[in-house]
């Protein structure tokens, strides 16, 4: 009798530098842990959290990854606390002496060593300079070697602010772009007594979704490119923007949540080097903002897509209590292929009880308004480019370097309106170190008459903000063609900060520019 042959099904094998290869919705999203106080002095919180190199699982059928990560994790552990809540953080390094991304030697204080240099930004916090991550105050190793800011090796973090979604990464001089693509990121979460009215999704319904853009080798480690193409003249060199051929959240690439037929608040950052992503649910079904970088919105808005720039945060809530049985991809509309898939919710969990949350008609008074009519001061700020001598492009803000001397010295009690002047073809998200501002409109200008003599005639009326992003903020999209004005008052904490364009690659080369606050004479 004739044997009968079994044919079995091809099983192609996954190659992580093809993401074609790599199947999607097959890991369960994380949740990062919660980072717990080692003790407390003078009664407040102290934390230590630990620089490491670490292995990390990207997908259930890759290699495991070298990372660096906050207590060797990635993302790092979640801080959360209280508003006005003092607590104590020391950032210790305790990373190789060489780095595992190519550093390019012609940046700042990248020609010596110590090659493997850190310092901890609290994104969106109001602090003092010392505790705030300056690019300059960076440490080697056991603090053997440190920067020319450097200060102190325990941060304060005073949590004087509305109850917001911020977080924290690294940002040394001349190497966030590697640092933080490395690994070195992680949220920091302040509530306060307004949020606690409100009946939000809360607990196991409140996720965090921190989501990057990467690209692997053939055996699974992290592939950022040596050089520009083509090639610069020196090698490896800075590139002027990275954008990686998969899509990662919490960790895990394009992974899947399932979820409760219920109401969940999701607490959304944008933590890619380069990559702005347009968020998108299903077939485009509505959901609901109900923050931004600073907190609350005054009140919710209900969107079918939400742009969000590199460093952004957003919280939005989904309802989920009518798609029993269904699966939702969360797409960015940016793209398409794999970079236009994010994750996937599979609305096929029990509910567990009654879901009693609700989605307030109203979130936090307006009762902090800024007018423009009022500012002490308006700043003009360009961003623009010129090429270096190996014919690559530095970006510059106001046509100066970082080692240029301080021009913006904001005044302790004054409001300020900064009016960013983008002469690029693309946008750029600007980020101001202490302060949350509001965005007040962006306006057409003509850019050739601009460059001929500076002056601003503008071509069309100002545009208000678009909707989802009328609440405090501390990054905001310089869209090109305009002028983009945001308005701020700087209340406390003098010192040494800074302000810089949020693509990672471009404010390591050269879009960042110090800012000295100070006191009224």
């Amino acid at each position: 009798m004739k044997k009968i042959q079994t044919i079995k099904p091809k099983v192609s094998k996954v190659d992580p530098s093809n993401p074609d290869t790599i199947p999607k919705f097959v890991d369960d999203l994380p949740i990062p842990p919660v980072a717990r106080p080692l003790k407390t002095i003078r009664g407040k919180s102290y934390y230590e959290i630990t620089m490491k190199e670490c292995k990390h699982r990207f997908h259930k059928l890759m290699p495991a990854t070298t990372v660096w990560g906050y207590d060797g994790l990635y993302p790092g552990p979640t801080i959360h606390v209280n508003q006005n809540e003092k607590i104590y953080v020391k950032w210790k390094n305790q990373l190789p002496l060489k780095h595992f991304l190519p550093i390019d030697r012609t940046l700042h204080e990248s020609a010596g060593p110590p090659e493997v240099r850190t310092v901890t930004h609290l994104h969106g916090a109001n602090v003092d300079w010392e505790s705030d991550g300056h690019p300059e105050a960076w440490f080697s190793r056991n603090f053997a070697q440190t920067g020319e800011t450097f200060r102190r090796k325990i941060y304060e973090y005073t949590n004087r602010q509305n109850g917001a979604t911020l977080w924290y990464h690294d940002h040394a001089i001349g190497i966030t772009r590697l640092n933080v693509y490395a690994g070195l990121v992680g949220l920091y979460i302040i509530r306060d007594p307004i949020e606690k009215t409100l009946n939000l999704p809360k607990n196991r319904y409140d996720i965090p979704l921190i989501i990057q853009d990467k690209s692997f080798n053939q055996d699974g480690s992290l592939f950022y490119p040596e050089n520009t193409d083509p090639p610069a003249p020196i090698n490896p060199s800075v590139q002027p923007f990275f954008n990686g051929n998969t899509m990662v959240v919490n960790g895990k690439l394009w992974p899947r949540l399932k979820v409760e037929p219920r109401k969940y608040r999701f607490r959304i950052l944008n933590a890619a080097n380069t990559n702005a992503f347009t968020l998108r649910i299903g077939d485009g079904r509505p959901f609901y903002q109900i923050a931004t970088d600073g907190g609350l919105l005054t009140k919710p808005v209900e969107l079918t897509t939400l742009p969000i720039e590199p460093a952004e945060r957003s919280e939005i809530i989904i309802d989920f209590s009518k798609l029993k049985g269904k699966k939702l991809i969360m797409q960015n509309t940016n793209d398409e292929g794999n970079t236009g898939v994010i994750m996937r919710f599979d609305v096929t969990l029990p509910l567990k009880q009654k879901d009693t949350s609700e989605i307030p008609a109203s979130l936090l008074p307006d009762n902090q308004p800024l007018e423009e009519k009022c500012a002490d001061k308006i700043r003009l700020l360009t961003l623009d480019a010129r090429q270096d001598e190996f014919n690559r492009p530095i970006l510059m803000l106001d046509n100066q370097m970082w080692h240029d001397p301080v021009t913006e010295k904001p005044v302790i009690g004054d409001t300020e309106v900064w009016r960013f002047i983008n002469l690029m073809n693309f946008p750029h998200p600007m980020h101001i170190h202490l302060i949350q501002f509001k965005v007040l409109h962006r306006r057409p200008f003509d850019l050739e008459r601009f460059q001929q003599d500076g002056y601003i005639h503008y071509t069309g009326p100002p545009i208000e903000p678009e909707p989802y992003e009328r609440g405090w903020k501390d990054t905001v999209r310089a869209d090109v063609g305009m002028v983009t004005s945001v308005i701020m008052k700087f209340t406390e904490n003098p010192g040494d900060y800074v302000w810089h364009c949020h693509i990672l690659e471009h404010e390591d080369y050269d879009m960042m520019r110090p800012m000295k606050v100070i006191e009224r004479e």
